[in-house]
């Protein structure tokens, strides 16, 4: 993985001249960029700590990148008010966290029954995702440049305490991210929204009964096996999960053109390599879970999944209240109906 990021950025560097004639017109750069997820988690945290070297090597040393783990300079869920007021310069993290401020930002984070990664990423880079991404950012009136900066496949849909039904979430106290915190909020769920690293003590203290969060190897590290030990599939609300990276726009303003560039096909780099990276460690973290761990692997009906789409829609009527929300909603759909041909006709069946 480290040979395909690699690859990938330095390509982007002699496409630009960078390696050639190094940064020497703008001033050296050194971001600051606190981030949302430890940086000890495969695809979730890793790819920032990827990118940060590369942005070193790609610019000949003229541009570095500081990481610094949760809370050691800003709480996750501080991350883009901090950035916005130049109290940092950038930061990494997920546009889901947000949607409480901006009601559109869970869009550009996960989607349930969402676009998976290929999918969204063409709507991100050859639709107008990205466009609306920025735009959406400067219409809530936040001071900040954004560039999508990693991807991961679907995530599990949770671990909970015995085995469950859509009809067991009423009563139940669970972590939740995103839109899909909606969707089982209307199934009768209390929900929670917490960093990953308070996830674990909230169960052990019992202050929650279940949680989602990320992928299996993720999880796993994070220990949920230890007190919850069934773990459901699929990942109906976050069929894939899209990374930010932050920038001040007074900061990125005043960047030279080139920097700019290798800022953003870095980032574009880290999307492949966080996708792969998260690809290829699932099975293993599963295989342990389940021999090892004593954990149930189990899966969703199809009457459970129908249940839980139903109460998306409601969800995205609801949603659309706002108008950016829907602006963005509609334009989103109207990709993926065109995407639809393509996919029904290009792809196996499952």
């Amino acid at each position: 993985m480290k040979k395909l990021l690699t690859a990938a950025t330095v390509a982007v560097a002699l496409s630009a001249g960078a390696l050639a004639s190094p940064v020497v017109a703008a001033d050296k750069i050194l971001f600051k960029t606190p981030v949302a997820f430890g940086t000890h988690l495969p695809g979730l945290g890793t790819p920032i700590v990827r990118v940060a070297k590369e942005l070193d090597r790609v610019s000949g040393g003229n541009m570095k990148m500081k990481v610094y783990e949760p809370k050691k300079l800003v709480a996750p869920f501080e991350i883009l008010d901090a950035v916005s007021s130049g109290k940092i310069n950038s930061g990494y993290a997920t546009a889901g966290y947000w949607r409480g401020k901006i009601p559109a930002a869970a869009l550009f984070s996960a989607v349930p029954f969402g676009p998976e990664a290929g999918e969204y990423m063409a709507w991100i880079y050859y639709g107008n995702g990205w466009k609306l991404y920025q735009e959406m950012y400067d219409k809530a009136g936040y001071n900040v440049h954004v560039i999508p900066c990693a991807i991961i496949a679907p995530e599990t849909s949770g671990w909970y305490p015995k085995e469950m039904t859509a009809n067991d979430f009423k009563g139940l106290r669970i972590r939740f991210f995103g839109l899909g915190g909606l969707v089982v909020q209307k199934l009768g769920a209390s929900t929670s929204l917490l960093p990953g690293g308070e996830i674990f003590d909230n169960l052990e203290k019992k202050a929650i009964d279940a949680t989602e969060f990320s992928m299996p190897a993720i999880d796993k590290l994070l220990g949920f096996h230890k007190i919850l030990k069934y773990n459901y599939f699929p990942g109906w609300h976050q069929q894939a999960t899209m990374f930010e990276l932050l920038i001040n726009k007074k900061v990125w303003e005043g960047m030279s053109d080139q920097q700019q560039a290798i800022v953003e096909n870095v980032c574009k780099a880290s999307m492949a390599d966080s996708f792969a990276e998260g690809e290829a460690v699932q099975h293993d973290a599963m295989i342990e879970n389940v021999n090892k761990n004593g954990v149930k692997i189990k899966r969703w009906s199809q009457e459970d999944l129908d249940t839980f789409k139903k109460a998306w829609a409601e969800v995205i009527v609801e949603q659309s209240k706002d108008p950016f929300f829907k602006k963005t909603w509609d334009d989103l759909s109207n990709f993926r109906d065109g995407y639809q041909l393509w996919k029904k006709n290009a792809f196996l069946p499952r």
